[in-house]
């Protein structure tokens, strides 16, 4: 293993199974070295020049040459590229290739995260001069074969920080027929920026778009999937202003079903710019200081909320889980230091808007389905048979008195939401619900989505920040055109072409959570599709770890300014090796290693999800409730430790009185320290000492 670095390819021999049956092997060849560079802090130990890797998993430093050092100071982080590989007598040899700054520069975190990611950052000379070509605006020829809605009263419902604009929304009452026989419902508009129109199959910018396949969203950055000509202005649907769009125009129900729609190009003009917090306080109350403000507008806001209570009626009839989850929102001042780390409400603006997306999603993929054409569906499997099993005995186990059948529905689930939802275990119960399902991905094969409970559901509502959806639109058009879209040739044909799509099927398969494809005959076209769909999926995981990354290190830096301080906190995770907690008051999770829950020996109950300890039966499982002290942050690992303490802990007083936070301890009260948990051969050893 000394010969090799994290990411390289490898050939591996299994030589023996261990103890539980898990195959251990060797590495034989060392099939082809990883290109990523790698990012660190230089330092010089006994004279000599070295980079500590940022990212653990690289086991081992990289040796820098004097004359490789570029402008590179001592603990400053440095992108290295290798010269020469690890050997098995020999640390790896690089050289200093980019300069990225101090360790505490605003904005570092996020700078080692695109890099230790992948994410392309920078957009290609050809794509840049591709962009300037653009106009400003709209143009008498884009108005070509397009409906004008622009009088319609069209606008957009984002985020306060919300800087592109994918949607716009309005809705009206209607009906179809006439007299006693009329079926009355709404008519619903979701008008999405026209992005193909500006961007060209196989042009610089789509190739740059392909490469990104969706936007990256950091902590006050954004690296966009599009030059900010288009993701910003051309294509974000801003008030006031002309803008292309492609409409999905909906007749739903007052039951909530979609029983007519249609698809076009249109021209429009977005009428006004809402908030979420600003939509639910004029639907909270009409008279209002923000309905005042908005007061040729309150109607229409009133029609899509009657929309959207039409809409939730289908979303419970069909069974759609629905779980309410907190989502954390980090608030950073000027110089990119936290200041606060609050949860993200969802109001009824968000659902509003949410429920309107999903019924313009499900009708795109309806259209594709129909016309029998080649596009990339967003599918939601239901659990393995194994996840099955262990969800139906950890339901069994806690006495919920619901299980699930073999082949469960989203229904099932949603039933045993509802009737958990006001016990004190529920949030415990709704995690083991979440974990027992498999992870959305992008394929070209529609096999409905679990979740949301459609037979078809595919994304055609974002298409500035996803590339998924750019492509869903370029279908339609070709539906709507009579054509037929085809996916650009790959550069490597014929047997290259057919090797890259198995690649792509074994590889990437395993990171997005699908299970490998049976061997089946494909034709070219739909190993292209296939291929796109995969990496899509491949590169929104890589998002939304980059992402991740970036929060972790941010809360990280955020709680080691605690350390030492008690703070009350829930389980919400157990494991063999200890539990995790978040604390109530910062939303921040760190792990209490299982070594520091008491000098008893502890069980993990796979089952019920806990650890219990032999000896005095204590549980701590999912959603118990402790209080914790702050006792150890690493930076470079991203982790937090926490210990579990008791009123009147004197290790906890220490630590506080160590940063000047005076507290008075009764010593009567404080109980000693727990000690250090032992293994269980020397807890046997001691008992039988005792005996």
């Amino acid at each position: 293993m000394r010969a090799v670095l994290h990411k390289d390819h490898v050939k591996v021999r299994i030589v023996r199974s261990d103890r539980k049956g898990r195959p251990e092997g060797r590495v034989v060849e060392i099939v082809e070295r990883s290109a990523q560079p790698i990012i660190g802090r230089l330092l010089q130990e006994s004279g000599v020049w070295l980079v500590a890797p940022e990212d653990k998993r690289y086991g081992q430093d990289v040796l820098i040459p004097k004359g490789a050092t570029s402008v590179a100071k001592m603990g400053q982080v440095v992108v290295v590229e290798l010269v020469e590989p690890p050997a098995l007598f020999g640390q790896p040899v690089g050289r200093i290739k980019e300069v990225l700054g101090e360790v505490d520069d605003p904005g570092m975190e996020i700078e080692i995260a695109v890099r230790k990611y992948s994410v392309p950052h920078e957009f290609s000379e050809s794509c840049v001069a591709l962009a300037r070509t653009l106009p400003d605006k709209v143009r008498p020829q884009d108005r070509a074969d397009r409906i004008d809605l622009t009088d319609i009263p069209l606008v957009t419902i984002d985020g306060e920080d919300a800087r592109d604009f994918d949607d716009a929304v309005y809705c009206e009452p209607a009906s179809i027929g006439r007299g006693k026989l009329a079926l009355k419902g709404w008519r619903l508009l979701v008008a999405i920026a026209d992005v193909s129109h500006y961007v060209e199959t196989g042009s610089a910018i789509d190739i740059d778009a392909y490469d990104r396949a969706t936007s990256v969203y950091f902590p006050r950055r954004v690296i966009p999937m599009l030059p900010e000509k288009l993701s910003n202005g051309l294509c974000s649907l801003n008030p006031d202003v002309e803008r292309l769009c492609m409409v999905c125009d909906m007749f739903v129900t007052g039951e909530g079903t979609v029983s007519a729609y249609q698809f076009y190009p249109a021209l429009m003009w977005s009428h006004a710019r809402f908030t979420y917090t600003e939509v639910a306080a004029i639907l909270g109350n009409t008279r209002g200081p923000e309905a005042v403000k908005r007061k040729h507008r309150i109607n229409d806001l009133l029609n899509l909320h009657g929309v959207y209570q039409a809409l939730l009626k289908a979303r419970q009839k069909r069974g759609a889980v629905d779980f309410e989850t907190t989502e954390t929102q980090i608030v950073c001042d000027e110089n990119g230091h936290i200041e606060k780390i609050v949860p993200r409400t969802r109001n009824v603006a968000h659902r509003l808007i949410e429920e309107a997306m999903l019924a313009a999603n499900v009708c795109s993929a309806d259209f594709i389905a129909q016309s029998k054409h080649q596009g990339l569906f967003r599918v939601h499997e239901g659990p393995t048979p194994e996840k099955t099993e262990l969800l139906r005995n950890y339901l069994k186990a806690t006495g919920v008195g619901k299980t699930i059948s073999d082949n469960p529905s989203p229904g099932e689930f949603q039933v045993i939401a509802e009737a958990t939802k006001d016990r004190p275990d529920a949030q415990q119960i709704h995690a083991m619900l979440l974990r027992s399902m498999q992870q959305a991905i992008y394929t070209p094969v529609n096999s409905g989505h679990f979740g949301l409970a459609f037979d078809a559901y595919t994304h055609f509502t974002s298409p500035i920040r996803r590339y998924p959806d750019l492509l869903v639109h370029r279908v339609i058009k070709a539906i709507l055109s009579k054509t037929k879209y085809q996916l650009p040739a790959l550069p490597t044909p014929g047997e290259a072409h057919a090797k890259l799509a198995r690649r792509l099927e074994k590889g990437l398969a395993s990171r997005v959570g699908q299970p490998e494809i049976k061997p089946r005959k494909v034709n070219a076209e739909g190993q292209a599709w296939l291929a796109a769909g995969l990496h899509c999926s491949a590169n929104e995981r890589r998002a939304d770890e980059a992402s991740r990354d970036v929060e972790s290190w941010l809360k990280c830096k955020y709680i080691k300014q605690h350390l030492g301080e008690e703070y009350s906190g829930l389980v919400t995770a157990a494991t063999s090796f200890g539990i995790f907690v978040t604390l109530d008051a910062m939303y921040v999770e760190g792990m209490v290693h299982i070594t520091e829950l008491g000098g008893e020996y502890f069980r993990f109950d796979e089952m019920r999800q806990e650890l219990r300890g032999e000896r005095t039966g204590i549980r701590y499982a999912i959603g118990t409730r402790v209080r914790i002290q702050v006792s150890r942050v690493d930076l470079d690992g991203r982790r937090i430790d926490f210990r579990l303490v008791h009123e009147g802990d004197p290790t906890t007083a220490r630590a506080l009185m160590e940063k000047g936070v005076q507290r008075e301890v009764d010593p009567r009260r404080a109980k000693p320290s727990q000690p250090p948990m032992r293994s269980e051969t020397a807890q046997k050893k001691s008992a039988k000492k005792r005996r």
